[in-house]
C-alpha cells in the first residue's frame, strides 16, 4: 500500500488551489482526479465571473471567502499573466417595482466589506450600457471575468513545482476510516488503495457520493446534494454590451445574465433547472423564455440571434424549495471538530461563487489541515 501525507479528491480549481497551498506549505501531495484531466466538470462550465462578493449574506463563508479570494484572483492573475479583466457588472431593475432591490444589494455588500457599488440612474445607465432598459441599475466596478483554464494550468503548475502529484483517471470507489489514517481505495486501469494521514474531499459534484463510501463516518455528517443544471446561449455578431448585466429579479426563467470572454463574445446565461443525477444535455425547450427574459432589459435582441452554447451544473446544498439566504445555501466545509473523523475535510456545496473563492479556499483548507 502506498502512504502520503495528504490526499486531495478532485483536480477542479478549489482541488488545485487547496493542492496549492498544502504543498508550498511543506505537505506531500497527491490529488486524485476521476477524469482524464483536470477541471472538466463544474470548472470547465461556468461563467468564469470574478464575483466582488456582493449577494451573499454578509456571514456566510460566501461572502467572506469571495471578498478575499477576489482581491488575491485578481493579484494572482496579474503577477502571473493570467488573462482577465475587471469589466463591471450592472444590475438592473427591469421595472420600478425592483428599485428597492437594488438597495437591498448595495446594503448587502456594504455589510460584507465591499464599499464601491454605487446607484445609477437612467442617464447614466444610457453612457454606459446604450442597448439595456431598466428603471435603475446598480454599478459593481470590481467584478469581473478570467480565464479559468489558464488560472487552473498556473495552480497545478504551482503545486507540482512544490512537489504535488496529480494522478488522473483515478476516481474514489470507498475507502475507510482507521485509528492509522485514511484509507482510499481507487478505481482506473489499475485498482490500488492508498493510506493518507489527511484527506481533503473536493470532489465537487461528487463530494457527497465520497463522503458516503467512507466507511466509519457518520452518515448524518453527508448532507443531500441538489443538481442544478443551467443553460448558456451565445449571442451570435459583436456584442452590445461592455459590461457584464444582472437582472435584479431572482426568478429562475427571468434572471438570464449577460455574460462576456475575454474575446468579447457574449453569452446569457445561466437559467436553472432541477435534475436528479449529472446530465450535461443541452435542450432548446427553454429558448423562447432566454428570449422572453432578455428582452426585459434588451429589447433590441432579434430573433435567430441566440445560439446553443453549453450547460453547467451546481451542487446546492438549497433544494427547490429553500428559501433564499435562508444560510443552507452557504458553502459547507467539515473537519474532525465537526464530524469526528481525524484527517478529514469535506468540502459540500461549493457552487458559485467557488471559482471566484479558490484562493481563499485554499487558505482556509490549508489551515485546517495544519491544525488537525
Amino acid at each position: 500500500m502506498h502512504h502520503f501525507d495528504c490526499a486531495v479528491i478532485g483536480a477542479g480549481v478549489v482541488g488545485l488551489a487547496i493542492a496549492r497551498e498544502l504543498a508550498l506549505a511543506g505537505r506531500e501531495v497527491v490529488i486524485l482526479e476521476a477524469e482524464q484531466t483536470f477541471g472538466t466538470q463544474t470548472s470547465a462550465r461556468n461563467s468564469e465571473v470574478i464575483h466582488a462578493g456582493i449577494s451573499y449574506p454578509a456571514t456566510s463563508l460566501k461572502a467572506r471567502l469571495c471578498v478575499q479570494g477576489k482581491n488575491a484572483l485578481y493579484q494572482y492573475c496579474a503577477e502571473r499573466g493570467i488573462g482577465h479583466a475587471r469589466v463591471g457588472k450592472l444590475i438592473v431593475a427591469t421595472e420600478t417595482g425592483d428599485l428597492a432591490g437594488l438597495q437591498d444589494y448595495v446594503k448587502r455588500a456594504r455589510d460584507a466589506g465591499v464599499g464601491d457599488l454605487r446607484m445609477i440612474d437612467q442617464h447614466e445607465l444610457a453612457d454606459l450600457e446604450p442597448e439595456v432598459l431598466a428603471s435603475g441599475a446598480v454599478l459593481s466596478p470590481s467584478t469581473g471575468i478570467v480565464d479559468s483554464h489558464g488560472l487552473m494550468l498556473a495552480l497545478l503548475g504551482d503545486a507540482e513545482n512544490a512537489g504535488a502529484m496529480l494522478i488522473a483517471n483515478s476516481p474514489v470507489l470507498g475507502g475507510e476510516i482507521t485509528s492509522d489514517g485514511i484509507v482510499l481505495r481507487l478505481g482506473g486501469a489499475q485498482q490500488t488503495e492508498i493510506q493518507c494521514a489527511h484527506v481533503v474531499n473536493s470532489a465537487g459534484l461528487y463530494a457527497a457520493r465520497v463522503a458516503a463510501s467512507l466507511k466509519n463516518l457518520d452518515k448524518r455528517h453527508v448532507p443531500r446534494i441538489h443538481y442544478a443544471r443551467g443553460r448558456y446561449y451565445t449571442m451570435s455578431g459583436a456584442s452590445p454590451f461592455r459590461h457584464l448585466v444582472y437582472p435584479v429579479t431572482r426568478e429562475a426563467t427571468m434572471r438570464v445574465h449577460v455574460t462576456l470572454d475575454l474575446a468579447g463574445q457574449c453569452r446569457f446565461g445561466p437559467d436553472l433547472e432541477w435534475i436528479d443525477e449529472v446530465d450535461y444535455h443541452f435542450g432548446d425547450e427553454r429558448e423562447a423564455l432566454f428570449y422572453a427574459g432578455i428582452r426585459r432589459y434588451y429589447p433590441n435582441l432579434r430573433d435567430g440571434t441566440l445560439q446553443p452554447g453549453y450547460t453547467g451544473i451546481r451542487p446546492r446544498l438549497a433544494g427547490p424549495d429553500a428559501p433564499l439566504h435562508s444560510g443552507a445555501e452557504d458553502f459547507r466545509i467539515e473537519d474532525a471538530s465537526h464530524h469526528g473523523a481525524q484527517g478529514l475535510v469535506n468540502l459540500f456545496g461549493i457552487e458559485s461563487p467557488g471559482l471566484t473563492s479558490a484562493l481563499a479556499l485554499g487558505a482556509y483548507v490549508r489551515d485546517q489541515v495544519t491544525l488537525a
